[in-house]
C-alpha cells in the first residue's frame, strides 16, 4: 500500500527480457532513498518487489502481466520514473490509499500553463471512464491527483510546481503515456451497486445499498 506522495525519481539503468519478463534495474535520485530485498517498490504506481541490490541500484522483475497493463513495456535504460517506498503503519496518509495495481494507460491530449502550474487533460480508457469523479482522487503514474474535472473519457488534473519539480510530471508532454490507479474506493461502490443486480440481491434498492454505503464509511 502506498500514499501517492512521490519520494524521489530514478533512472533506469538497464532493461533486459528475461522470458516474458522485464528485470529493470533502478539508481534513485536520493541517496536516503534505500530498500532490501523483498520489499515493496511503486514505479511510476506500479508495485514491483525489490528481488536484488548491487550498490545503489535495485532490480525488479516486471512480469507480463504488468507489461500488459502499464507503460513498463517500453522502457529503456535512461528514463526517469517517480519511486515511492511502502506505506509504514503510523505514517501520516497525505495523499490516498494506492495500491500499486495499474488499471490502465492513459494519453496526455492537452496542457494548458497556469502561471507556473500545468492544467493537464489526460483521455482515460473507456472502461476507466465510470470511475473518475470530479473532485475525487486517481493516480497518474504513482502520483496521487484529484480530478477537476471529468467527461467523455478525458480528466483534468492540476499539477503545482512542487509536483513538477520533484516528479516525472514535467518531462511528459502531449502524446506521452501515463499509469492510471482508480481510487479503491470507487472500485468497491461499483462492485456494491453491482451487486445489486443479482438474483440473491434483486430485492436490495438502491436507496439500501447507499445506506449500507454509508454505514461502512463510505
Amino acid at each position: 500500500m502506498f500514499t501517492g506522495l512521490i519520494e524521489c525519481t530514478g533512472t533506469v539503468v538497464s532493461a533486459s527480457r528475461t522470458g516474458s519478463n522485464i528485470v529493470l534495474g533502478i539508481k534513485p535520485c536520493m541517496k536516503t532513498f534505500t530498500t532490501s530485498v523483498g520489499a515493496s517498490v511503486a514505479i511510476d504506481g506500479a508495485c514491483l518487489t525489490v528481488e536484488r541490490i548491487e550498490g545503489s541500484t535495485s532490480f525488479f522483475s516486471a512480469v507480463l502481466e504488468t507489461l500488459n497493463r502499464t507503460t513498463l513495456q517500453s522502457v529503456l535504460p535512461g528514463r526517469a520514473v517517480n519511486m515511492e517506498r511502502a506505506l509504514k503503519i503510523g505514517d501520516r496518509l497525505d495523499g490516498h490509499f494506492v495500491a500499486g495495481h495499474i488499471d490502465g494507460v492513459g494519453t496526455i491530449v492537452r496542457d494548458r500553463d497556469r502561471n507556473g502550474s500545468i492544467l493537464r487533460t489526460i483521455r482515460v480508457p473507456e472502461e476507466l471512464n465510470e470511475f473518475m469523479a470530479e473532485k475525487g482522487s486517481v493516480a497518474i503514474d504513482g502520483i496521487s491527483l484529484t480530478v477537476a474535472s471529468s467527461g467523455n473519457c478525458e480528466i483534468s488534473i492540476s499539477c503545482i510546481p512542487l509536483t513538477l519539480q520533484n516528479t516525472v510530471l514535467s518531462q511528459k508532454k502531449v502524446g506521452d503515456y501515463v499509469n492510471i490507479e482508480c481510487d479503491v474506493l470507487a472500485r468497491y461502490i461499483k462492485r456494491i451497486f453491482n451487486s445489486g443486480r443479482n438474483s440473491s440481491m434483486s430485492g436490495i434498492s438502491n436507496e439500501s445499498l447507499l445506506l449500507k454505503m454509508e454505514g461502512a464509511g463510505f
